[in-house]
């Protein structure tokens, strides 16, 4: 079982680095539907490995400057406070109880069905707002609209582990379209850090996080994240996240049927 759930980790850290979608969209379900692993227990331990992952990821963007911070402090005023009032909501209804386990899977579904309408709609989003400038928000309505859009993330993220990758790279997209693709990827990742670190705390105290795999994904998925960033730019994107979305589409049906 342990060198399964390595080479589990090293199949979604190929497929991270490969398309740039966020490890949860993939993970949670995989651990869920293959493994067993209580949904619960699933995204808490996948929130633990998101932090330490994107933590990782933001030192680099730091350091080549593709990081927004001012929308990185926008998304946490509403991040951080909505992934706080989750987790003590998840403690007060029980996280554990079986009820709340099944709404979890359901948030996971839903999660998963707004990454694949990222995925497949995300550039035609974008062409539209390009064609469309004066529906750009400007000003204080842009950075309300910011700070709402992380407390939506803050919630997602907290409940069911997705939400953070291509939900929120497709929000920034949609708001600041000015930002370049690396703006966007490092501004996504350096948020997600604070937020991921937040609820994963707060998986640890509701007692969510099985601490022995989480070491054993990481273990294999940070070689899979390095040679699928080799091989991101020898297999045509639109390919790719093509089948990345048919595959979730199949997740989300097998999570609610």
């Amino acid at each position: 079982m342990l060198m399964t759930y390595i080479t589990a980790g090293f199949g979604v850290g190929l497929l991270v680095g490969m398309t740039g979608v966020g490890g949860g969209s993939l993970m949670t379900p995989l651990l869920t539907l293959l493994f067993g692993v209580s949904p619960t227990v699933a995204v808490g331990t996948d929130l633990a490995f998101a932090s330490i992952t994107k933590g990782a990821g933001t030192i680099t963007h730091r350091f080549n400057n593709t990081v927004n911070w001012a929308i990185v402090r926008r998304l946490c005023l509403g991040a951080l406070p909505a992934a706080l009032a989750a987790t003590l909501w998840l403690r007060h209804y029980g996280a554990l109880d079986a009820e709340i386990g099944q709404l979890i899977r359901y948030s996971i579904a839903g999660s998963v069905m707004l990454t694949v309408v990222a995925l497949l709609f995300r550039r035609r989003m974008l062409a539209w707002i390009n064609a469309h400038p004066e529906r750009q928000l400007q000003g204080r309505a842009l950075a309300a609209a910011t700070i709402l859009s992380g407390a939506v993330l803050g919630v997602l993220v907290t409940i069911s582990s997705i939400g953070a990758g291509a939900i929120g790279a497709t929000l920034l997209v949609m708001l600041y379209p000015k930002l370049t693709p690396a703006e966007v990827a490092g501004t996504d990742i350096a948020y997600a850090v604070p937020l991921t670190a937040i609820a994963a705390f707060g998986h640890w105290w509701l007692g969510s996080i099985d601490w022995m795999l989480l070491l054993t994904l990481l273990v294999g998925s940070l070689p899979g994240i390095t040679l699928g960033s080799m091989l991101a730019r020898k297999v045509p994107e639109r390919f790719l996240r093509a089948l990345l979305a048919m595959t979730l589409t199949g997740v989300a049906a097998k999570l609610i049927y």
